[in-house]
């Protein structure tokens, strides 16, 4: 199944060849999302030495996956803010991500990235979700936000359940077509931009970041790869989810810019984009646990949704992305104890925060403090404000690695895996995730995660390996795609046939 975005589809290239040498650098940022591009802009600017390291291609992540919705709240609520925080930091939260979509759109103004102020609308499918919705609009109103009640949405919308709460001001984009331009223009700047420059290797104490056919020697190492590579801490704090996104040609009423939220038994997502003469609907549904959902039932799920509330129509684009969330609300910006400068935790909002992120960082590195920075502060421990968060985080990898290695599992025959199909098998008494491709071809690889060792599970939509402990994923050769694993997969060349 192709898994290309609609963003990705139909935004130009990005330029950048692969490291092939060894480079000397004020700072190396790895990760070539909008947190990643846009840090190099501002650094490159400011006069230093900026190199970046993309695994794949420049928006390759989460950020030509997203939604392309840009607001000053939070997925979560401002209301959890606000009762986790107070209501000073809840208004401070809404005024960084508002001068972060102010960023955006100066650098818009130059560039092909379909950007467009609309409003943003919350509204209930169920009484208990409609309560939820008056109490955030309280807390929106108090904090600052330009925010009205209202009564109904636009046409073929789902109808709301109580009050509408509409968000005026906020803003829509092409995210990839933003993260393409962002990084010419860091290129222009000075910025040295590698694409499939995968680190595999990363020395912090050393400020050394590897790849297969160069190395780069900087004085600041830059994570921004959404879960910070290797070990940190909290990484033990966050959960991480999957959701699926799909986009469809535009047939019958046209609810015109917007983003709409709907909360109930059902969550769903959705606003409209246009490209190439032709104009879409785009939905995105619920979040999945990591490695414990079944990718292909939850894809088709978000489409009979999608069908139910808007007619029947085929998708032309199928999507997931990853994320993570914190446990208290806020995101994990700074200097983390290994010595490196991370940037996580942004939830289903990292286009907003990612842009906050970079600039909190660029800050830090050029030795001036930031006061939403110290708050967010990677060595923070708030045990009242995320300790339910941090129980549950905790209790899935415990229940994965004991579900995986202290109870009994059948194991399929290697010779019976058909076309296809995919299993953890026995050879020999040793287990193997192994993949058979539709060609025939089998990919047999170790079934234990290089990040900590929980067993990884298949994603049937992505054609993946997925670790449910801490989100790392793994093509079927064995190669990382995401999460904070660096070491590849074991493969191993079995004549079974």
């Amino acid at each position: 199944m192709d898994t290309t975005s609609i963003w990705r589809a139909t935004a130009p290239a990005t330029g950048g060849a692969p490291l092939e040498s060894d480079l000397t650098t004020d700072v190396v940022v790895i990760g070539g999302g909008i947190t990643g591009v846009t840090l190099a802009l501002l650094l490159a600017r400011a006069g230093r030495s900026v190199v970046l390291l993309e695994a794949d291609t420049v928006g390759s992540g989460s950020t030509g996956n997203s939604t392309g919705n840009l607001y000053e709240t939070v997925s979560e609520g401002l209301a959890a803010i606000a009762r986790r925080w107070g209501a000073d930091i809840a208004r401070r939260v809404i005024e960084q991500r508002r001068a972060a979509i102010g960023f955006i759109e100066a650098h818009c103004a130059d560039a092909d990235a379909g950007f467009r102020r609309c409003a943003h609308l919350l509204y209930a499918l169920d009484e208990q979700q409609a309560d939820q919705i008056g109490r955030e609009f309280e807390v929106l109103a108090n904090a600052g936000a330009s925010v009205r009640r209202d009564q109904s949405v636009p046409a073929p919308l789902p109808k709301p359940v109580g009050e509408v709460v509409v968000l005026q001001n906020q803003a829509q984009f092409q995210p990839q077509a933003y993260v393409a331009h962002l990084a010419r223009l860091a290129g222009e700047a000075g910025a040295r931009i590698h694409q499939q420059s995968r680190v595999i290797e990363l020395d912090a104490k050393g400020r050394r970041a590897v790849t297969a056919s160069g190395a780069v020697l900087a004085q600041e190492i830059v994570l921004a790869t959404h879960s910070p590579k290797g070990f940190h801490l909290v990484q033990a704090e966050m959960p991480v989810h999957r959701e699926y996104g799909i986009a469809r040609p535009l047939a019958g009423a046209d609810p015109g810019p917007g983003i709409f939220w709907c909360r109930g038994s059902e969550r769903l997502s959705v606003r409209t984009m246009a490209a190439g003469g032709q104009r879409y609907l785009v939905c995105v549904g619920e979040e999945h646990k990591v490695g414990t959902h079944n990718a292909k039932a939850s894809l088709m799920a978000l489409q009979m949704r999608v069908e139910q509330r808007f007619g029947p129509g085929a998708a032309s684009h199928r999507w997931s992305a990853q994320n993570y969330r914190s446990a208290d609300g806020l995101p994990y910006i700074g200097r983390d104890a290994s010595g490196c400068f991370i940037a996580t935790g942004f939830a289903t909002d990292g286009l907003t925060w990612g842009t906050v992120a970079a600039h909190v960082i660029a800050e830090q590195l050029m030795a001036r403090s930031h006061a939403f920075g110290d708050l967010c502060r990677p060595a923070r421990f708030s045990p009242v404000k995320g300790g339910k968060a941090m129980v549950e985080e905790n209790l899935t990898t415990v229940t994965a690695l004991v579900r995986d290695y202290l109870t009994h599992s059948q194991a399929q025959q290697l010779a019976s895996l058909a076309p296809g199909d995919s299993a953890h098998v026995d050879v020999d008494g040793e287990t193997f995730a192994a993949y058979r491709s539709p060609e025939g071809e089998l990919f047999a690889v170790s079934p234990v995660c290089t990040h900590l060792g929980c067993k990884v599970h298949w994603n049937s939509v992505e054609t993946s390996w997925d670790c449910p402990c801490h989100g790392s994923r793994f093509r079927v050769d064995g190669t990382v795609i995401e999460g904070p694993a660096v070491t590849p997969l074991g493969r191993k060349h079995l004549n079974v046939g």
